[in-house]
């Protein structure tokens, strides 16, 4: 009896040794910790919401991840709301807020400083480096006027909008509503050209009266505002911007503009754009060579849900999930509508792969704003994460829906399925609040991918992604030659000892109103090298390195050849 009570103790002992060592190996559920309360971030975004249910209040999201000085770590932008009726910033409590990376955990807000706090009621934020100085710059979208931010290199930008010609976005004559923006250099120049989706038509205090319920006003459905054209700005090289939405044909398309992903679709070696629209079908603009867009969602198999349906499309991502070369495209819609994952399987077709991909039954009774995709546990395989929240703040009092949603993490399980690890994830992620705005990125320089996101009427968190295993990582900062001096556009491809692959585009631009870490990350499981890293430059060379050390961020300069 003693014997078999040893025999089995040891068993048990054994048993679990392997079961942590499996974890530790790279098995470990996904993990984050809000680590605000310490970080010294104390941001309220502030949309002013009125009984007139005015449009833009409930649609304040904007986040931004930016090194501004140049010191190897993310600092962090957000975006505010403005007085309503008036649209203008009259109090501190509506100014956007820059907060600097203390190397520590902790961040200090350099606002007031660097001439960030904006003037209107302010939507999403688009990072690039327009003038390839080598010193990001700041596009912010508006309901208002739009602003263009120049680095100054000293810890000051300078407001540049009007010099630019990029402030006013104009249809039939009238400044459009700017949701989103996004940097990327469509012909292949050199230069940073800018993208901006725009909402829909619409005038303070002048929203159609909705009820909810049968009884209560409450923010109305898209379908009852006008659609708008995006905006395609070539840039001149010279500081200014040319609209060039007509000529290219970016303004044929009417929609209801939110989220903007970037990538080249068919490898052609010009990137395309896609936009999620907002209860009409969503747009793929097809770049032919650099001189002409070709919208061609409903061919390609994007325009739609599976069901067909045109749905309430916000937060987009445009980045290859299952390791083919091919991006493919994940956007996030509301309740009872599921987030469409379309898996693009070459020749200029996408396929709705949600319902086997395992996220259609849980994103059913979901609303999404902002998402993103990273490798949150270094495993091999991009996961994906979704800012939550219902769009009617009185929604609970008509159903057993609730205003306030837990943010949403599913774990990629490899050949494009997915799996909701949401409760394993924390306390952090579980708490429910109306979420909108998500920005990814390595806040800390420790191989993790970290999320900020936003709360509308309340305080923006840090999640800082604190997942336990032995996986390793490696990550590349691209610097441009003759390409962009940031690299977006880059395509780049890693090989490790397995001969497997994994794929990735420089971008900036993610979820809705969002801009993201411009480093490459890649989790690498358990390999201890990376046998070999391809990169496609937006000029066309094409660069190769051998044996790149792990758990680094390396530095790659475009060869000038």
């Amino acid at each position: 009896m003693l014997r078999g009570l040893v025999t089995g103790t040891i068993t048990l002992a054994l048993l679990l040794a392997v079961a942590i060592g499996l974890n530790a190996a790279g098995n470990s559920t996904i993990r984050f910790e809000d680590v605000t309360s310490k970080s010294g971030i104390d941001f309220f975004a502030d949309s002013s919401p009125t009984p007139n249910k005015n449009q833009p209040e409930t649609m304040l999201s904007g986040v931004g991840l930016i090194d501004y000085d140049n010191d190897g770590y993310l600092d962090i932008f957000l975006i505010n709301g403005a007085s309503l009726p008036s649209l203008k910033k009259d109090s501190p409590k509506f100014y956007n807020r820059l907060y600097r990376n203390n190397h520590d955990g902790t961040f200090t807000d350099v606002t007031e400083k660097a001439g960030l706090q904006g003037d209107g009621f302010d939507m999403g934020i688009a990072v690039g480096d327009y003038d390839n100085d080598g010193w990001p710059d700041i596009y912010v979208a508006s309901v208002t006027k739009n602003h263009l931010y120049h680095n100054n290199h000293d810890g000051t930008f300078t407001d540049v909008t009007d010099k630019a010609g990029v402030g006013s976005p104009t249809y039939k004559g009238e400044k459009m509503w700017s949701a989103a923006a996004g940097w990327f250099d469509y012909n292949n120049d050199g230069k940073l050209d800018l993208f901006v989706s725009n909402y829909c038509k619409w005038e303070v205090n002048k929203d159609p009266v909705c009820l909810s319920g049968g009884r209560l006003r409450a923010y109305c459905h898209p379908k009852f505002y006008e659609p708008l054209p995006s905006t395609l700005y070539r840039n001149n090289g010279d500081g200014t911007f040319t609209d060039v939405s007509d000529e290219t044909g970016i303004s044929k398309k009417l929609g209801k503009g939110m989220g903007i992903g970037f990538n080249d679709y068919d490898g052609d070696g010009f990137t395309d754009i896609f936009v999620a629209n907002d209860n009409m079908p969503n747009s793929l603009f097809h770049n032919i060579k650099g001189e002409k867009f070709e919208e061609v969602a409903l061919d390609a198999g994007v325009a739609y849900s599976e069901n067909g349906k045109a749905v309430s499309g916000m937060g987009a991502e445009f980045r290859d999930l299952d390791n083919d070369g091919l991006p493919d495209i994940w956007h996030t819609a509301t309740e009872l509508e599921t987030f469409p994952l379309f898996r693009n399987r070459g020749k200029g077709i996408f396929i709705d792969v949600t319902g086997r991909s395992g996220i259609a039954r849980p994103t059913l009774e979901m609303s999404g704003w902002s998402n993103g995709i990273a490798d949150f546990d270094n495993d091999g395989e991009k996961d994906l994460f979704v800012a939550r929240g219902n769009v009617l703040d009185n929604i609970a009092e008509f159903s057993n829906r609730t205003y306030g949603e837990p943010n949403s993490v599913f774990r990629n399980l490899g050949n494009m399925t997915f799996e909701d690890v949401t409760a394993q994830a924390g306390v952090a992620i579980q708490v429910s609040e109306p979420y909108r705005g998500a920005a990814i990125g390595d806040l800390f320089n420790d191989g993790h991918m970290d999320v900020v996101v936003t709360v509308l009427n309340g305080k923006a968190r840090i999640l800082r992604n604190v997942t336990h295993n032995t996986n390793n990582w490696v990550a590349f900062q691209l610097v441009g030659s003759k390409s962009n001096s940031m690299g977006i556009g880059a395509q780049v491809k890693i090989t490790t000892p397995d001969g497997k692959s994994q794929y990735d585009i420089v971008s900036t631009s993610s979820g809705y109103g969002a801009s993201r870490d411009a480093r490459v990350h890649f989790g690498l499981s358990q390999f201890k090298t990376v046998q070999q890293v391809d990169i496609r430059w937006p000029s066309g060379i094409h660069q190769v390195l051998k044996d790149i050390s792990v758990n680094q961020f390396h530095r790659i300069e475009e060869p000038t050849r």
